[in-house]
């Protein structure tokens, strides 16, 4: 495991093509994640998944997934979740506790046998990110609710669900990314609150998490730090590690995202340098996946550290 690099990568198409198996082969990725372009079928998506294991020799090696529900649904084509929305939950659990329990566990069970069918093995939710008005529909229905307690809550259940049912877990976009006014694929969103708005409401939401991996907004917080992303943020992943607290290993949402505005190589070095464990790298450009690869470091101790806790949990 050791020889792996800190990133995470995607992958083209519904095959691994022979410059993506030379590439997974050479440069290790720590993980790879899916997307509704690497899936047509149970059966397609587990031969990839298996192909990408049996290069690494490993039958936990992460493969990663968005398969929150509602807009978010990398399972489309045979899974039907539109109107399971974290609105939908957020509102079931506010109306009656005893139905939420029951269909969010039903949900998340049901999610979770789709992912060992396909092989992958972290779900890269919950969306802690509150929902607030005049923001952008990045976010809209993807959130349980602008409360940051009822957040946390839901967020603690969705968590531990899917740990019993033995798939890792990503708290995003930490520290928040509920009062963004733009959509962070195409523009920089800045947060003008100030640090004691953002601690008693967005960022209170992601304290004393379970999960093993927290993903990065790409959201300037201005009274924080002036000029960065907090991807790109010394002080805001600082915040993160010492306010918040979360302990365990710091994702970069994607770096190709339009709100990063350097090149894919320094966007990669400025995400390491600020403290992000991991770097992920969506899009499966194989000229952008080698520039993430040659600036990402060795796995440390403290991802092989956290990587062998995750393999506790899924097997």
């Amino acid at each position: 495991m050791n020889s792996r690099r800190s990133f995470i990568t995607g992958i083209k198409s519904t095959t691994l093509s022979i410059k993506e198996k030379k590439f997974l082969q050479q440069y290790k990725p720590w993980g790879v994640i899916l997307f509704s372009r690497n899936i047509t079928s149970l059966k397609q998506a587990k031969r990839l998944t298996d192909q990408i294991k049996k290069i690494f020799k490993d039958k936990n090696y992460p493969i990663l997934i968005d398969q929150e529900g509602g807009r978010v649904n990398r399972l489309k084509k045979f899974f039907n979740a539109e109107p399971l929305t974290g609105e939908f939950f957020g509102r079931l659990y506010l109306k009656d506790k005893k139905k939420f329990y029951d269909y969010y566990k039903i949900f998340i069970k049901q999610t979770s046998l789709l992912l060992k069918l396909i092989g992958a093995n972290i779900n890269t939710l919950p969306v802690l990110d509150l929902r607030l008005k005049g923001s952008s529909s990045i976010i809209g229905d993807r959130s349980f609710s602008k409360n940051p307690k009822i957040v946390s809550k839901i967020g603690d259940i969705c968590i531990n669900n899917f740990h019993s049912n033995k798939i890792g877990t990503v708290i995003k976009h930490i520290p928040g990314h509920g009062l963004a006014k733009v959509d962070s694929h195409k523009l920089t969103p800045i947060v003008n609150k100030s640090l004691k708005y953002l601690k008693k409401n967005d960022f209170s939401a992601f304290k004393k998490k379970s999960s093993l991996f927290a993903m990065t907004a790409h959201i300037i917080y201005i009274n924080i730090d002036k000029t960065n992303t907090a991807t790109h943020s010394k002080k805001i992943i600082k915040l993160i590690r010492n306010d918040i607290r979360f302990k365990n290993i710091i994702i970069s949402d994607d770096i190709s995202m339009k709100s990063l505005k350097s090149s894919i190589k320094v966007n990669t070095l400025k995400a390491f340098e600020a403290g992000c464990d991991l770097v992920l790298h969506c899009n499966g450009n194989n000229k952008e996946m080698y520039n993430v690869a040659i600036n990402s470091p060795l796995i440390s101790k403290f991802i092989m550290k956290k990587t062998s806790q995750f393999y506790k949990i899924i097997s």
